[in-house]
């Protein structure tokens, strides 16, 4: 018999935080306690619990009492985009290729999600992807909460593709890339219509899925990423340009 090893503990408990069964905050057991449990050494444990560690979803805290132990910091999603993240940064990933991998892997989850049968889940999640379409029509909405509600209207459409590899990796591409679009909106040219047309194209994709659309669904997903990325591109470009000029640095035309 194959002796169990710590990757039984990983595995489970990514898929508590992804069912909502562990939360931020919420602290592990014991080691000893996670050994009996998983049915593994506590060397087993202890390696397990480093790889959690190291990926950013829990803290280990030394020491006894209450306040020890490990706590969970972070989604899984989370520690996946700070990853990209901190590709985008240092060069390492462009953010084209994540544009693209974007419009694959949101494309196909929009038509899986017209495809879909109706059900309470499917009922609840386009309910919610509705209400922050809906918060994000408001006049007075700031711009840090309107990409929050962009970020998880998207999220709840992946959900709908009942796959949480999928979902979780779309999840972590848009989250990487929020930081990309904030820092380019103040070099968008009117940004109040900006945003009247992101949601002229977010409720078509709804729309569409409501109607059990998908090559709509599909295509309308692609136009949406591909529109808003070359607008903040050229934002970029713009943010860069003004960067160079503020740091004494004269630009170059390329």
């Amino acid at each position: 018999m194959k002796e169990r090893t710590f990757s039984v503990l990983i595995d489970s408990i990514e898929t508590k935080l992804r069912r909502g069964q562990l939360r931020v905050g919420d602290r592990l057991p014991g080691e000893r306690a996670l050994a009996e449990q998983y049915g593994i050494s506590r060397a087993s444990v202890r390696e397990g619990l480093q790889v959690l560690g190291a990926v950013g979803l829990i803290r280990s805290q030394t020491g006894s009492g209450p306040k020890s132990g490990a706590i969970v910091v972070s989604e899984p999603s989370d520690a996946l985009s700070w990853a990209i993240r901190m590709h985008i940064a240092t060069k390492t990933l462009p953010v084209s290729d994540v544009v693209t991998t974007r419009i694959l892997l949101e494309g196909h989850a929009a038509r899986i999600a017209a495809n879909g049968e109706e059900t309470v889940k499917r009922s609840q999640a386009l309910q919610r992807a509705k209400s922050y379409l809906d918060e994000m029509d408001f006049e007075n909405i700031s711009n840090e909460r309107f990409h929050f509600c962009d970020t998880r209207f998207h999220y709840e459409i992946s959900t709908l593709s009942e796959n949480l590899a999928l979902e979780t990796v779309i999840d972590s591409l848009h989250l990487a890339t929020v930081g990309y679009v904030e820092e380019a909106v103040p070099y968008l040219q009117d940004w109040e219509n900006v945003k009247k047309e992101l949601q002229k194209q977010h409720r078509k994709i709804y729309d569409s899925i409501l109607a059990q659309d998908p090559d709509t669904a599909q295509q309308s997903v692609a136009e949406h990423i591909t529109w808003f990325y070359a607008l903040s591109d050229e934002a970029q470009k713009h943010r860069e340009y003004h960067e160079k000029i503020r740091d004494g640095v004269t630009p170059t035309s390329s």
